[in-house]
């Protein structure tokens, strides 16, 4: 996540002189918890959070622990990751707290641009998608076209609005307030919405109440106001992420104002240090419930605080990212595209669809931030363009079934027809090609080490036909071009782009487990990556520009 991008930095870099010592003097782990001090409080976090949390890590480094541990630096890393699920929230996962007798009732405060009417929205969306009849209310009623924005988040969502009321209303130029006090009575809104929810059978009721710029007696006032007439289940404090120390200040003020029962961190996404996140638990006790990383409806997650500490310290989030596979991938379509793999069948038809249900995952940058290590290739993330998948699958679908089932019959005049369809350049089509062509390869090189001599990923796509063995069948995947200079120059580039120097051992292939958990497919790409010495991912050195170009 981007707002911990530069905390995670940090942190690595005060790990790296350990990772080389045998054993660990006291002036080893001060030099390390000095580093780390500086980059908490870099970070924004709170000081009373710091001073408690290197308190306590230099206490356990300098404990048994780590003196007769083999490896003293990753039993320093893991009390670090230990520390820091501590203070995210203790460690424990505690879910809404629904009502015995719908509807639950679910009341939003927090300051003015925090974000959380279109939080509303997302945790609408949430709620539906698992299953709930959810509701929600329009009681902001002097922001203006706040009323109007909650309307047109709840289509989006698909989630309807309750709102009898206007608020205040603005066309460009002054807001004008509708009849009656400050556009309207929020607090008659938010009792109504229960009975209406009552009478139309909403399970789940969502109120969006007025924020300040500020934190003063008159939005208390009016949000204790709204929590004593509707009596919620849950008071869910929505915070902005990216607003620093104030977050202790404001979740303070809120939880002496309302007694809010969970967090909810906005605007994740940003570019933010992240110290909110680690301050706002700790502080007031109370638990993290959900994050929001995105202008999507989709961008909203449950947060882990065990989770959460493995992202910080670029140790990968492999359970969230399985979760959101089983949740959006067909297993049965999964398994196919595996034996096409195998079987040399593989075409563009079932690329895109691959790509296309990776989409619904979420953000591709986001996706892969989930792998661990991925600190190390940020700037290879950041410059991913996300924007070329719609120019991939618009390329794909200027082709005729034919030539998507079989890419080696594009010719020089196909691919002006297939680039001046797509709105694309004729080099767009070759790129996409040329990419395809050489992760056909890739995948024929995954199969035969993962499956134990499974025939390779020939095929068209590969260039070159799976029947097509010619008189010496053993060098089916020879190169096409018959001068040597030039074939040995096209297979050292290859050998270069895959990562072929740094995965020539192939121990990863033979002796890593399969996860039952992965989706078909996912655990092999994993496993032909391989790890380095320190467990991270062994990447390609080009990963950024090869899976961009894949794409575009």
């Amino acid at each position: 996540m981007a707002a911990f991008s530069s905390l995670t930095d940090k942190l690595s870099n005060a790990f790296k002189h350990l990772k080389s010592k045998g054993k660990l003097t006291e002036a080893d782990i001060d030099g390390t918890i000095r580093e780390i001090r500086r980059a908490l409080l870099d970070a924004d976090v709170a000081l009373d959070v710091v001073r408690s949390f290197t308190s306590r890590v230099r206490e356990r480094a300098l404990g048994e622990e780590v003196s007769q541990a083999l490896n003293p630096a990753q039993q320093v890393v893991k009390i670090v990751n230990e520390e820091l699920t501590e203070i995210l929230g203790a460690g424990v996962d505690r879910p809404l707290n629904f009502a015995k007798n719908p509807p639950t009732i679910i009341m939003l405060a927090g300051l003015q641009g925090a974000g959380k009417t279109t939080l509303a929205g997302k945790l609408g969306y949430w709620l539906k998608d698992a299953g709930h009849t959810p509701l929600l209310v329009a009681a902001d009623l002097q922001r203006p076209n706040a009323v109007t924005q909650l309307q047109v988040v709840g289509e989006r969502a698909n989630v309807p609005v309750y709102a009898p009321e206007k608020g205040v209303q603005s066309d460009g130029g002054e807001a004008v307030a509708a009849p009656g006090q400050l556009g309207g009575d929020p607090v008659k809104v938010a009792r109504d919405s229960i009975q209406y929810a009552k009478d139309k059978l909403y399970d789940t009721v969502i109120i969006d109440t007025a924020g300040r710029l500020g934190v003063d007696e008159e939005l208390m006032k009016q949000a204790r106001d709204i929590r004593d007439a509707v009596n919620p289940n849950e008071i869910l404090f929505v915070i902005d992420a990216m607003i620093g120390q104030d977050a202790v200040q404001t979740a303070e003020a809120f939880n002496k104002g309302v007694d809010f029962t969970g967090v909810v961190l906005s605007k994740l996404d940003g570019d933010a240090r992240g110290g909110a996140a680690l301050s706002v638990a700790s502080v007031t006790g109370k638990p993290i419930l959900f994050v929001s990383n995105g202008e999507g409806l989709k961008d909203f997650e449950v947060f882990h605080p065990d989770r959460m500490a493995s992202r910080i310290l670029d140790m990968g989030d492999i359970l969230t990212l399985i979760e959101q596979a089983q949740k959006q991938f067909d297993e049965q379509e999964a398994m196919e595209s595996a034996k096409k793999m195998a079987q040399g069948t593989y075409g563009l038809d079932d690329f895109m669809q691959q790509l296309q249900q990776v989409r619904k995952l979420g953000s591709m940058k986001s996706l892969l931030g989930m792998i661990p290590g991925m600190a190390a290739h940020r700037k290879e993330l950041e410059a991913l363009d996300e924007r070329e998948i719609d120019r991939t699958e618009a390329i794909i679908n200027s082709m005729t079934p034919e030539e998507r089932r079989d890419p080696s019959i594009i010719d020089g005049s196909r691919r002006a027809r297939i680039a001046y369809g797509s709105g694309n350049t004729v080099s767009a089509v070759n790129g996409l090609l040329q990419r395809f062509e050489q992760a056909a390869k890739m995948m024929k090189r995954m199969t035969n080490k993962v499956g134990g001599g499974i025939p390779g990923f020939g095929g068209p796509g590969a260039g070159g036909g799976a029947g097509k063995k010619g008189k010496k069948g053993k060098k089916k995947g020879k190169s096409k071009s018959g001068n040597p200079m030039k074939r040995e120059a096209e297979e050292s580039a290859l050998r270069n782009k895959l990562g072929g120097k740094q995965n020539s051992g192939g121990s990863a292939f033979t002796k890593k487990p399969q996860n039952p958990a992965l989706p078909a497919g996912l655990q092999e790409v994993m496993d032909a990556a391989g790890t380095n010495e320190d467990g991270t991912p062994n990447l390609p050195p080009n990963f950024g520009g090869g899976l961009s170009g894949l794409l575009g």
